[in-house]
């Protein structure tokens, strides 16, 4: 039996979920805060750590500012599932060759599948992991991350003004497979899909 489209992304954000959440549970229950060993040499390394929820182990302002996150996670996780509903529903309609309804690539749909799976993904350890771990109340859990990429660990020279003789690492921030998910969804789209966005944009200043 062939699934729709709706089922293969459905499908795909559980995938792509269980993933997540699967390596965040084994770092979790196997390592302590700030473990690390190296994957490939030593510019791949999984390095324990928990933010308190935006990406790439970025803070924002305290509880208040935490509480907001993830309420904003939710909002707009909500947002982007509403949004892919409505572009499977157009897809079935120009598939069965309805007028005046545009196509919608597959592409599309795939990339705001990731991104929205990615922020599920993080929106769990937000709401539920301070509760499993008896740490926070609801919504005020801590993400967890755990890959990390020094590929380039050097000093800025002496001649570049204010930072020179400082220490440079690059890729510095740790992050987890959520954030790669809404990382690569967000450039794919951006790279590749873009001309979807502009025509639909173009459609809608000739419709008013």
């Amino acid at each position: 039996m062939k699934l729709s489209t709706r089922k293969r992304l459905v499908l795909l954000a559980v995938i792509l979920v269980v993933i997540d959440q699967a390596i965040k549970l084994a770092v979790k229950t196997n390592m302590s805060l700030y473990d690390h060993f190296s994957v490939f040499g030593n510019w791949f390394q999984i390095f324990f750590i928990e933010n308190e929820g935006m990406a790439f182990g970025m803070k924002f302002g305290g509880a208040v500012g935490k509480f907001l996150l993830s309420a904003f996670r939710i909002v707009l996780c909500g947002a982007l599932v509403w949004w892919i509903s409505s572009l499977c529903r157009r897809k079935a309609s120009a598939d069965a060759g309805a007028s005046g309804e545009s196509r919608v690539p597959v592409g599309v749909l795939v990339g705001l599948t990731l991104i929205t799976a990615g922020a599920f993904g993080n929106i769990i350890d937000c709401l539920f992991y301070g509760i499993i771990w008896d740490y926070a109340p609801f919504m005020f859990g801590k993400v967890v991350d755990m890959f990390y990429f020094p590929i380039i660990n050097t000093v800025w020279p002496s001649w570049i003004p204010f930072i020179g003789g400082t220490p440079f690492t690059f890729f510095d921030p740790v992050f987890n497979f959520a954030d790669s998910c809404v990382t690569v969804g967000a450039i794919y789209l951006l790279l590749f899909q873009w001309r979807f966005f502009s025509s639909s944009d173009t459609e809608a200043k000739k419709s008013k």
